[in-house]
């Protein structure tokens, strides 16, 4: 069948996504200040700058005739629809966002969204984490998601505190060394 006639799947709703980027029914997407002004940003450079650039490369593309065999044009479609769908799911988390500021967090002895932990595990080991918004987390960079296992064992913990985290391997106990907020 011609691909003129068969629809394309948007591919940005909510079960299309990665588990890790899914937030959990019900509830808002929070954000740090920092996090919010990035999102805002790829979205506000895709609208002004990528998707701009594409759409002219695709209209030469489109006048040097036969579509069907032109790798710039069917290239130039895809980039397009892949830039549209990337703005659709930012305006969607952009309009669900709660920006919550870590520094104007009051209360400050207990592990709450936005606070930086230091624990250390079972075997010794040392982490520290900050627990952001779903959007901006980067595990490799020590920022975890507030839905994560780990955010939501330390969640109300205060330094000292034994928390239980239940892993796939069995019950982990992590020891909250640190607790800290940006000023």
């Amino acid at each position: 069948m011609n691909k003129a006639f068969v629809k394309e799947q948007d591919g940005d709703q909510d079960e299309d996504l990665p588990e890790a980027l899914a937030l959990p029914k019900g509830t808002k997407n929070y954000l740090t200040p920092e996090g919010y002004a990035t999102l805002r940003e790829e979205f506000v450079r895709l609208m002004n700058e990528e998707r701009p650039a594409m759409v002219q490369v695709v209209s030469w593309a489109a006048s040097n005739g036969d579509r069907s065999e032109n790798g710039d044009y069917l290239y130039g479609k895809k980039r397009l629809r892949e830039i549209d769908r990337r703005m659709r799911f930012l305006t969607k988390r952009l309009e669900l966002a709660e920006v919550v500021d870590p520094a104007a967090q009051t209360n400050r002895d207990q592990v709450f969204f936005g606070a930086t932990v230091l624990y250390v595990n079972q075997d010794g080991e040392e982490y520290r984490v900050t627990i952001v918004g779903v959007d901006e987390a980067e595990p490799l960079q020590g920022k975890i998601s507030w839905v994560s296992p780990v955010a939501r064992a330390l969640t109300k913990s205060r330094v000292g505190d034994l928390v239980t985290l239940r892993t796939p391997g069995g019950i982990e106990e992590l020891d909250v060394l640190e607790i800290s907020y940006p000023v």
